[in-house]
């Protein structure tokens, strides 16, 4: 038997006016002539961002779902460079320590997927210097949390930049400058246009870096079709961590629009999933992809209830037999 816990990814469709991911544009910003009126409102909508959090976290924990994807965009303009000063985590110190305690008193698995912009394999110096500093925002927060940082923040491989052979080499490459308190927080995915999972387990072992294996863009782009036959593989660049195995989970919208999530996942395509692993690991949390978050959620696991080998655990969780 192996144990699955589902979660899904920072918005709720039942927690009304609850957007973690309020924001403030540049221009936003640079009207407002009075900057530290402007970096005190920068500081509420975070604050109000973290409330929100926490709010959903209590729906979450309401329904046992102990598996949550935090928004990257809890700070507005956290990395813009005329903000370089503003101690944006003294801002919002309780309120990070509120949302962590939550967490923790709770047994909620929590964790970041930054942007598309983060890319370790650019060929540009200065998009990895970002791309760094993003990443130390990431571990900044989940600190502030009180949250152990280890295996955190899921990344893409990056960019093919013409070569994808030469890119992965430069993953490799920058991977040695970026400092090893970003590096220890690292978890790749493979994706469903440039590196497949054969692509991603290679760096993958070779950095000793755990891989997060999205089915879904597995479907969609692999090297060879038959994912099961890598699955040790997978399970095996586990085996540091403290963290059980995890994996997304979500559905094609349609035929030609293969790659582009649906509302809801398809309890049976998820199925052929579970029916291959059931066994070979004792616990792994599935992140839900899809459009409609927490409904998508509860959906599946009323689909999931029909099936003979499903032991329901409670509202987000069963046993696959």
């Amino acid at each position: 038997m192996t144990l699955v816990r589902l979660g899904y990814v920072a918005m709720s469709m039942h927690v009304p006016n609850s957007s973690p991911s309020q924001t403030m544009t540049v221009k936003s910003f640079n009207k407002i002539d009075n900057k530290e009126a402007a970096i005190l409102k920068l500081g509420r909508i975070a604050r109000s961002n973290l409330q929100n959090t926490l709010r959903i976290l209590k729906h979450n924990a309401a329904h046992s779902i102990r598996f949550y994807r935090m928004t990257s965009r809890l700070i507005p303009l956290a990395t813009y460079e005329e903000l370089a000063g503003w101690d944006y985590i003294g801002a919002i110190e309780s309120d990070l320590r509120e949302v962590g305690d939550y967490a923790s008193e709770n047994d909620m698995r929590l964790d970041f997927h930054p942007d598309h912009f983060v890319l370790i394999n650019s060929p540009k110096k200065e998009v990895l210097k970002m791309s760094v500093k993003t990443l130390m925002l990431h571990r900044q927060l989940l600190e502030g949390m009180g949250i152990n940082s280890q295996y955190r923040c899921v990344l893409h491989v990056g960019g093919v930049y013409n070569d994808r052979e030469l890119a992965m080499e430069r993953f490799i490459q920058n991977w040695m400058v970026v400092p090893k308190t970003i590096q220890e927080m690292i978890i790749l995915e493979n994706d469903d246009k440039s590196y497949h999972l054969n692509d991603t387990l290679y760096l993958c072992e070779k950095l000793g870096i755990p891989l997060v294996f999205d089915y879904h863009h597995h479907l969609a782009h692999f090297q060879h079709r038959n994912w099961a036959d890598e699955w040790q593989r997978v399970v095996a660049t586990w085996k540091d961590s403290y963290l059980p195995i995890k994996m997304h989970i979500s559905s094609p919208k349609d035929e030609k629009q293969f790659r582009s999530h649906a509302d809801y996942v398809d309890a049976e395509m998820f199925m052929d999933f579970l029916n291959e692993i059931k066994g070979s690991v004792p616990q792994i949390d599935c992140m839900i992809e899809a459009k409609k978050k927490d409904a998508a959620l509860f959906k599946l696991m009323e689909d999931l209830r029909g099936h003979d080998n499903i032991e329901i655990v409670d509202g987000a969780s069963f046993y696959i037999r």
